[in-house]
């Protein structure tokens, strides 16, 4: 690819006590692609996203951002510098409003002295801007933007938490199993909204063991193994089973996915 990446990590290690998660680990995210990144379980995927989102810094490697080295000490400094991530868990408060969720951390207070020193939120905004960026996504089957999140779906729940995301994401989204616990109907609908987001223009990173999900979707995907990554590949030239095989060790990559 001619254009720059916007998202890179050279050299990643992070070990704990005598495990090592993340073994001089290599990422690269190209602007307005969709990136799976795909490992079996202690490949050390989790701790390189981990890493790239803030949850965890590295003992070595850098991160750079848009060309500049990035020190992320926690999520909120991710967030801040533009890094958007979706959790298994979802990471909502379930008794809490659509529109409070979407707003969690990011609450917009009143004009002048009322949320300057009373700190009064202006809820007419949150509830208008909510309204907005679920539209944006299709999601306004949600009729009531103050109903709490515990009464919906889990599709609508995970639609509001990627409406987030996108809605602050300004250079990288981040999802993590976003289909994980949804059924056949909701998974669907998040594979769209996935393909949204990607079409707003913004960078994906789709961490996923849903082979047939990774396959419909990613523009590149990122085989991770024992703790580095071991090669790209386009979903178009190969198979599910040959990504099967390079995850597992069962097979080697060719040399030209391991240079990717």
């Amino acid at each position: 690819m001619a254009q720059e990446p916007i998202l890179t990590a050279r050299g990643l290690v992070k070990r704990y006590g005598r495990v090592t998660a993340l073994d001089r680990a290599d990422f690269d995210l190209y602007p307005g692609e969709i990136l799976a990144v795909i490992g079996d379980n202690g490949a050390g995927k989790s701790s390189m996203i981990k890493a790239i989102s803030g949850a965890m810094t590295p003992d070595q490697g850098e991160i750079r951002l848009e060309g500049k080295r990035v020190h992320f000490r926690s999520p909120m400094e991710a967030r801040k510098a533009g890094i958007e991530t979706v959790y298994q868990n979802l990471a909502l408060s379930p008794a809490l409003s659509i529109a409070d969720n979407m707003f969690l951390g990011r609450e917009i207070r009143k004009p002048g002295i009322m949320g300057k020193w009373f700190r009064s939120l202006d809820r007419a905004a949150m509830e208008k801007q909510a309204r907005e960026k679920l539209t944006e996504l299709g999601l306004m089957t949600i009729q009531n933007i103050n109903q709490a999140v515990e009464t919906l779906s889990g599709g609508q729940r995970q639609g509001v938490a990627v409406a987030r995301a996108a809605a602050f994401g300004s250079k990288v989204v981040i999802m993590d199993e976003p289909t994980a616990a949804l059924g056949v109907k909701e998974s669907r609908r998040v594979l769209e909204l996935i393909l949204d987001v990607r079409g707003r223009g913004l960078p994906i990173v789709l961490i996923s063991h849903n082979m047939p999900h990774v396959f419909e979707v990613a523009d590149r995907i990122h085989i991770h193994r024992l703790g580095r990554r071991l090669c790209i590949i386009n979903p178009k030239d190969y198979t599910m089973s040959d990504a099967v095989a390079f995850m597992t060790g069962a097979k080697e990559p060719p040399r030209e996915a391991i240079a990717a």
